[in-house]
């Protein structure tokens, strides 16, 4: 089947859904716009993954009222695709279903540094339910700290927070350390009176990743009403983050100076104050920011690097 000249498409794929956006290839605009789940084949699997990103395709061109057909270029940007065999699995995907004539497949913070820095390159960090920074220098030089995942890493994401604050109202529940606003808080939250619901709802499930991860913005408002625990947390937090993306930039050869920096995930898009945070402890770290681009929607970086296919 021939790929339509007039079509290209953006696909933005994490841990929490994924997105595809099917846009005009001349102008940019979009046409429609789809969802999916999570499509992190690390984290998902492989057919999990694969079958949600078909599905936010099919969304897509159904928003946009169209048949299904192969279009001009197609720019993924997904979690979970660094290693060689991550890209091939989503290359043979691809080829299979006729995504596109031009593809071009990375990790998401490529769609970070399109639609969030004034020239398309300097540090890209996100933080939402996991975390990770990226740099890509002007020469197209890439380099990456953190998304160790949720048991190794993930400093200064969401869940870390939310873990560190159930952590916290379980220690206060045992009388050991500060007294905390966080147990009461996070009883009211899971709907409990006893602190020993917490393990059924841990251990069984109710309160899985993508739940503790929610639960981060309950720490930060207890830290801004002076929470002293909660602010411990949501500092060091703050500051792990920073040193991830420090080491970013360090591993990138980046200037530590000026740096354009993009910022996504719904921890820093969301929260003021822990963004705000973030960059003074980024700046004690050694690392002056530049420009600061907030990306709401990283799937339109995806929309101009598929135009930018067509141009090459």
């Amino acid at each position: 089947m021939a790929a339509s000249a007039q079509l290209v498409i953006g696909i933005d794929g994490g841990a929490s859904n994924t997105v595809a956006v099917l846009a005009d290839a001349r102008t940019g605009a979009t046409l429609g716009r789809g969802e999916g789940g999570p499509s992190n084949i690390q984290a998902t699997g492989v057919e999990s993954a694969l079958r949600e990103l078909n599905a936010a395709v099919v969304e897509a061109f159904k928003a946009a009222g169209r048949h299904r057909e192969p279009v001009a270029a197609a720019a993924l940007g997904l979690a979970g695709v660094d290693r060689a065999e991550g890209l091939e699995v989503i290359r043979g995907w691809a080829d299979l279903v006729q995504l596109a004539d031009k593809i071009t497949i990375a990790n998401d913070a490529t769609l970070l540094f399109a639609a969030g820095t004034p020239e398309g390159w300097g540090l890209a960090v996100i933080a939402g339910t996991g975390s990770i920074a990226f740099t890509l220098d002007a020469r197209g030089n890439d380099a990456r700290a953190g998304g160790w995942g949720y048991l190794m890493g993930d400093e200064g994401s969401a869940f870390r927070i939310g873990l560190l604050g159930l952590r916290a109202a379980c220690r206060a529940a045992d009388n050991i350390g500060e007294r905390t606003t966080l147990l009461p808080t996070y009883l009211k939250a899971l709907g409990a009176d006893d602190p020993r619901e917490f393990i059924p709802a841990v251990y069984r499930g109710k309160w899985d990743k993508a739940a503790i991860a929610a639960l981060a913005p309950l720490v930060l408002t207890a830290a801004s009403s002076g929470d002293a625990t909660a602010t411990a947390i949501f500092e060091q937090e703050a500051r792990e983050l920073a040193l991830t993306a420090a080491g970013a930039v360090a591993a990138g050869g980046l200037s530590c100076e000026n740096v354009p920096v993009a910022l996504a995930g719904g921890l820093l898009r969301e929260s003021e104050m822990f963004r705000n945070r973030f960059l003074h402890e980024l700046r004690g770290c050694g690392v002056s920011p530049g420009p600061v681009g907030l990306v709401d929607d990283p799937v339109v970086g995806g929309v101009v690097l598929a135009r930018r296919l067509l141009a090459q």
